[in-house]
């Protein structure tokens, strides 16, 4: 079992991006890191810092529960300029498997993103 990430738009042939959860758990957790927050002191991961007193862009998908709900069109784009400029900073590296993986993970999410910006749909956690 794990999750899947995908546009709102009803159409099969959309891209989307999953992982297993603790695959995703982490993704977010390296996420976190690159935005210079650490996933274990935030309110919901076990620590008592509330998202409101961090300021970055991906809060909405690193705060978000990992098995319901979903994020807005206007969420998705205020994030979409962030995650394509971690994709600028950190080029895949074939002698590290684990950045290649995480790269990849965030190029998958900026194109389900795009989608959802693009015809203006939610992005689905199911």
């Amino acid at each position: 079992m794990g999750l899947m990430l995908f546009p709102g738009d009803n159409d099969v042939a959309s891209p989307d991006v999953s992982w297993s959860y603790t695959g995703f758990n982490m993704f977010r957790k390296w996420l976190a890191q690159v935005e210079g927050l650490s996933l274990a002191e935030m309110d919901g991961f076990g620590g008592d810092r509330q998202w409101s007193s961090v300021s970055t862009t991906l809060a909405p998908l690193l705060s978000h529960p990992d098995d319901e709900g979903d994020l807005t069109p206007a969420q998705c784009a205020a994030m979409l300029p962030r995650l394509e400029e971690i994709l600028d900073q950190h080029e895949p590296d074939d002698s590290d498997p684990v950045l290649r993986r995480r790269t990849e993970d965030v190029s998958e999410l900026v194109a389900v993103l795009r989608i959802c910006v693009d015809k203006d749909v939610e992005l689905i956690f199911g």
